[in-house]
């Protein structure tokens, strides 16, 4: 067991810009096939919906079908839409368009009202509402002149393009801001609850300090209030002692995990339990302290700095920032069922989400163009993926 712990002062703030997920540096696109692990096996044709509970093989394997749409400017958020169809969010520009994933044709819905971005703040996730058949909402996390916060707003494509989006209702504000954690994922569970992932801001203190909304997973119902059955009476904390909550997603048997940036030493993939402590700033990665929830598993910041995570195929799907790579780690319940394997590595570069997509599929964003990467012709880009 690899421990570490140790208190960080809220002073560091201004230092962590520089820590994991901030690196510069860019990966070299290669072709369309490209998918490199020392341990991968070589991809097949697509096999059979895996059923929920079954151990996946301890290796896997990672297809790049095709580049669904390329030219877009700092994708943060992905939310497919159910006919079809794929809404982006520009961190940087604070807009949404639409891709078409059979054609790769964007159009702008608009621009959010409110958006402030600066470091790694901005418009970040995006999630489609439970009842989106019926209202057309469309959620989003953004970051404005005075906290981050969650607004919806109708989506009317029948509208000119650029007109596209309602106004936006606040359901949810007063999340700490900070030129470096902002956190940033939205998604709605299959309680039909809307769980928010954040960061502490570069202020440690927060994530242990339960009546803040900083370094937290919270849960909301869908109009922004304390979540029924929540852990902590009247309160939309889930789960605490985060450090900056990148990515959500659930398994097959509705259990959620998250993704979580460390600062010099562990990247954490979580499995998140009600009312539990991951540990920060007292610890990153693994730790002894009985009182803190251990990590599924762990990377140096220079393998992974996470931001997005799925579930296809009986493993978790987690992007890396400055590892510039796409993890794969096979579940059995919450724990690893093997060593977690590394594809794409370098080929795309930054890797920032990777949403599911039916079956054996997966879209995935890269993020060349968010200031820390080195963008190539044709970045970012949507990729599709085929994976075991």
């Amino acid at each position: 067991m690899i421990v570490r712990r140790r208190a960080v002062p809220a002073v560091l703030a201004a230092a962590l810009l520089l820590t994991a997920g901030c690196s510069s540096d860019g990966g070299s696109p290669s072709g369309e096939d490209a998918s490199t692990s020392p341990s991968r096996t070589a991809p097949g044709s697509s096999a059979p919906p895996r059923q929920a509970g079954e151990t996946p093989p301890a290796k896997g394997s990672v297809k790049v079908v095709r580049t669904v749409a390329e030219g877009l400017d700092s994708p943060w958020g992905l939310a497919p839409l159910p006919g079809g169809g794929l809404l982006v969010a520009s961190r940087d520009d604070g807009t949404i368009v639409r891709v078409d994933e059979k054609t790769g044709r964007k159009t702008e819905l608009g621009e959010v009202p409110g958006v402030s971005a600066a470091g790694e703040g901005g418009l970040l996730g995006l999630a489609l509402s439970p009842d989106y058949a019926s209202d057309r909402m469309v959620y989003a996390y953004f970051t404005s002149a005075s906290d981050n916060r969650v607004v919806r707003m109708i989506y009317d494509g029948q509208k000119p393009a650029g007109e596209q989006l309602g106004a936006p209702d606040t359901v949810f504000k007063g999340i700490p801001k900070g030129f470096i954690h902002n956190g940033g994922r939205i998604a709605f569970g299959p309680d039909k609850m809307l769980y928010v992932g954040t960061g502490e801001s570069g202020d440690t203190g927060l994530s242990q300090d339960r009546k803040s909304l900083g370094g937290k997973i919270l849960r909301l119902t869908p109009e922004g209030e304390p979540a029924p059955g929540n852990p902590f009476p009247d309160s939309p904390v889930y789960s605490y002692g985060h450090r900056n909550v990148q990515g959500l997603a659930w398994d097959g048997r509705q259990r959620l995990f998250a993704s979580e940036f460390g600062q010099d030493t562990w990247d954490e993939l979580n499995a998140i339990k009600p009312g539990d402590n991951y540990g920060w700033p007292e610890a990153e990665g693994r730790s002894g302290d009985k009182g803190f929830h251990n990590p599924v598993d762990q990377w140096t910041t220079a393998e992974a700095s996470p931001s997005g995570i799925a579930y296809a195929e009986g493993s978790i799907w987690m992007a890396g920032l400055r590892g510039k790579r796409l993890w794969r780690v096979p579940l059995d319940g919450t724990a690893a069922s093997a060593e977690p394997q590394a594809f794409l590595e370098g080929a795309y570069g930054r890797l920032r989400t990777v949403v599911a997509a039916g079956g054996d599929r997966l879209w995935l964003v890269t993020s060349n163009t968010d200031g820390r990467g080195r963008p190539k012709a044709g970045d970012d880009r949507i990729l599709e993926l085929r994976v075991t």
